[in-house]
């Protein structure tokens, strides 16, 4: 495969009929081969998932770029896609769950962007316990939804050349292209945690690579995946730049779950560390601190007691900050964690639990109105509050308009949640 081989670009979207598949381990090592190849690989995430793009941009060199219809809208989908993937040679969008896994229904699910975009789905199939029993399947994505369209089928996790025979069968007899599959295969275990994928250690994508440049049929792939895209090459639509300077709280993990479009909005944007620097608050407008997993550095972020004390005076002194989730966290009075109780900000008085013991699973879309603004965002955590705080600023929703026990907290000029939100700048206007 060459640049000549490459007809314009190529896009497709890669998904599964469940979760553990194996789509994010051959989204990676398409990413990955293809960027070893010297093209330009523009890479996507439909959902809120903000751990896979971390693959994503390890591989590729540059964002992963989120797609999702509750938080934000079809039209802004389209111009992301556009506008991201505007010089890629290839778009390649990773789903999420199963293919037509939505928040209702197939709303918001990995179908609903592929037909958005209009662009071809390439289904990865865990074969490792079935064989010919894997056509009942295929028929029924295959047909379930008429306006998806599908580039062929993967397998992974396949047992032996015998398997792959009867694998090629089902494609044959169901006329849907065979693209290939992956034996199985321990080295291409990942390890996780409990928030998903361990994304702090990245495997060698060299491995994986060879495995599918060797197993994937290439030129069939090809030759189903044109790119449809008919809208404009823009600038994703979005309110005015807001004359605003943001200081946003940045390491490899303990602040590092964040949405890129989220800063687009401001005019500046400065980055410190928590665990080693020390704030400058001179002409900042607003502190931004995102998502992570502070309770893995517990150490570090206690020991910069100076970084603590600044954050802690600049909310007294009316500082405008959002906190979401680990950032949250960090503005409590302390974590605990099996392995100590330790101090944080003191801006919120709240303990939180890391504990193993206390883990209990929150996930789902987020909705909540404040000031006359609705927020939206997601929720995805283990820790939990000691005791829960009293009471909520506003009441806060599901996808499906139902009410959920997430605290919105707010202390001065202060606005923290578990929730991941799209928009901040809301907050700020």
């Amino acid at each position: 495969m060459d640049s000549r081989n490459v007809m314009n670009k190529k896009a497709f979207l890669i998904a599964a009929p469940a979760s553990g598949s194996g789509k994010t381990t051959i989204a990676r090592g398409m990413m990955a081969l293809l960027a070893l190849k010297g093209y330009h690989v523009q890479p996507f995430k439909c959902g809120p998932d903000y751990i896979d793009t971390k693959f994503h941009e390890a591989v590729c060199g540059h964002p992963s770029i989120n797609l999702d219809t509750f938080m934000t809208t079809p039209d802004h989908v389209r111009e992301l896609f556009a506008h991201y993937g505007a010089d890629a040679d290839f778009c390649i969008v990773e789903g999420m769950m199963g293919l037509f896994d939505g928040y209702d229904r197939d709303c918001g699910s990995s179908a609903e962007i592929a037909r958005i975009l209009d662009i071809p789905v390439v289904l990865v199939v865990d074969a490792k316990s079935a064989a010919y029993s894997t056509a009942a399947l295929l028929q029924g994505f295959l047909n379930f939804c008429k306006d998806v369209r599908f580039a062929g089928v993967i397998f992974n996790k396949v047992g032996s050349p015998k398997h792959v025979s009867i694998l090629r069968q089902v494609c044959e007899d169901l006329g849907v292209p065979y693209l290939g599959c992956l034996l199985k295969d321990e080295e291409l275990e990942q390890d996780s945690r409990y928030l998903g994928l361990d994304f702090s250690v990245i495997p060698q994508s060299f491995y994986l690579s060879q495995l599918l440049w060797d197993n994937l049929d290439w030129e069939e792939l090809l030759r189903q995946t044109p790119l449809g895209l008919d809208t404009p090459v823009s600038q994703p639509a979005q309110l005015p730049t807001l004359n605003l300077s943001v200081l946003m709280a940045r390491s490899e993990e303990s602040f590092s779950f964040f949405y890129k479009e989220n800063l687009k909005r401001f005019s500046s944007v400065q980055y410190f560390n928590p665990e080693v620097d020390v704030p400058d608050f001179i002409g900042i407008d607003l502190l931004y601190l995102p998502g992570g997993y502070p309770e893995k550095h517990m150490e570090a972020l206690t020991g910069n007691e100076a970084c603590r004390k600044a954050i802690k005076d600049f909310v007294e002194q009316g500082g405008r900050v959002v906190a979401e989730c680990g950032g949250m966290m960090y503005l409590c009075n302390n974590i605990v964690t099996d392995e100590g109780d330790y101090p944080m900000c003191g801006v919120l008085p709240y303990t939180i639990t890391a504990r193993q013991a206390d883990r209990k699973l929150s996930l789902g879309y987020r909705r909540f109105e404040l000031d006359g603004k609705e927020y939206r965002g997601h929720e995805f955590h283990y820790t939990q509050f000691m005791t829960q705080p009293q009471e909520s600023t506003v009441q806060v929703f599901n996808a499906k308009g139902e009410p959920v026990d997430t605290p919105v907290l707010r202390y001065k000029n202060v606005l923290a949640s578990y929730t991941h939100l799209y928009d901040i700048s809301q907050f700020c206007v």
